[in-house]
């Protein structure tokens, strides 16, 4: 009855989503640790209500695919600390647009040593590729590229969420200090996930962080359909 119930439902999948997030954020506020990330709690607890219903993942999929349509002007919405640093992003663009474009190819580097290292097929390598870049534009080129889209966004949320809870770590780590590089470092490898870290660390850590995403994007499209060819 329950089962039958929840899968009529046309909220069930969007209440769910939002719900588990809720609490993710929830946790996180009370328990200050970084390892607490929203969005790895709400899938954990996706997955066990879905598996305490008996309903499918395409039941689910189905009443609550909309939000993806929500990713693109999410997206656009990390203009604003951009505007807010316009200034700043202007007088320091060359430093700015190197480091992006060095954080980009490194991505693809990464990706093609590792494929030709564990010997991956043309399919795999494609998958892999746009793992640094938002979800928004990764499955494009997925798709376009011949790899395996579900994949590519599973790969993406991963990287976004360990640059999420590791990045300012390492940043501390190897001691950069620099908010722009910070910024940069963090929007260039783990997008929009990243980037919301890289905003609890300061102003112009997001707004270097939120044009990371963008440029990185864009480079990683034109990248892409170059190193492609290569495997």
């Amino acid at each position: 009855m329950m089962k039958e119930l929840l899968e009529g439902s046309v909220y069930f999948g969007v209440l769910i989503s939002l719900g588990s997030y809720a609490i993710g954020m929830y946790l996180r506020r009370r328990t200050g640790c970084s390892f607490v990330n929203p969005l790895l709690v709400s899938i954990l607890l996706v997955i066990l209500v879905l598996l305490f219903a008996g309903v499918s993942y395409e039941d689910y999929n189905a009443q609550a695919s909309w939000l993806g349509y929500l990713l693109t002007p999410a997206t656009i919405c990390l203009a604003v600390p951009l505007y807010q640093q316009v200034e700043l992003l202007k007088k320091n663009y060359r430093a700015i647009l190197s480091g992006i474009a060095a954080g980009a190819l490194s991505s693809m580097l990464s990706v093609l040593l590792l494929a030709l290292l564990f010997r991956f097929d043309h399919a795999a390598y494609a998958t892999f590729l746009p793992k640094s870049i938002t979800t928004a534009i990764g499955m494009g080129v997925s798709e376009e590229l011949g790899g395996y889209v579900s994949v590519t966004v599973v790969a993406i949320i991963v990287t976004g969420v360990l640059g999420n809870i590791f990045a300012e770590r390492f940043l501390k780590l190897i001691k950069v200090d620099e908010p722009i590089a910070k910024g940069i470092a963090i929007g260039s490898s783990s997008h929009a996930i990243g980037t919301s870290k890289a905003m609890e660390m300061g102003s112009i850590e997001g707004a270097t962080s939120g044009l990371s995403i963008v440029v990185s994007g864009i480079l990683t499209v034109v990248g892409a359909s170059l190193f492609g060819l290569i495997l």
